[in-house]
């Protein structure tokens, strides 16, 4: 789904847009690229969503171990939480973003240029520079910030609730 995704939103951005809609494009992609040209990119996002969470909980554990300091049952209000979320967030981004460039670049209506994730990395970096690995990193930033700290907040007000209502506490 994600390549199909970033398949539409370039071609919807392109003078001349090829797809009429979701199952026009999908077939339109099978007949052109075959079942591959659904999937080009999954390495890339397999990588990228997986560093997103590893830094995201990281960060977000450090901190809160930090907060907490030698009281584990400290409680955390909510805009701490939203805060360290976000930090968590920007973590994320400035250690994903090469692989989120990478995964476009591979799922976009370019991808046949490459021959897998690592050659679209090395075509990338010979052709555009180390910059080009940043692109897009300011929208992302603002974006990521605010959803990982609404979503660690969500988590934690839940799980406080569910302790309340199951009396685990």
């Amino acid at each position: 789904m994600e390549t199909i995704k970033v398949k539409f939103i370039h071609d919807q951005t392109s003078a001349n847009p090829k797809y009429r809609g979701f199952f026009h494009g999908v077939r339109e992609i099978v007949r052109e690229q075959g079942l591959k040209g659904t999937y080009q990119g999954l390495t890339a996002t397999v990588l990228k969503q997986g560093s997103n969470q590893a830094i995201r909980f990281f960060v977000m554990t450090s901190l809160r171990n930090w907060y907490r300091g030698d009281n584990p049952n400290k409680p955390m209000n909510p805009l701490i939480t939203g805060v360290f979320g976000a930090i968590a967030g920007a973590a994320s981004v400035f250690g994903n973003t090469p692989l989120d460039v990478i995964k476009t670049r591979m799922q976009g209506l370019e991808a046949h240029k490459y021959r897998n994730t690592w050659d679209c990395g090395l075509q990338i970096l010979r052709n555009e520079g180390l910059k080009a690995f940043y692109k897009g990193t300011v929208p992302r930033l603002g974006r990521v910030c605010l959803d990982v700290a609404i979503v660690f907040v969500i988590y934690d007000e839940v799980v406080k609730l569910l302790n309340k209502v199951w009396k685990t506490d």
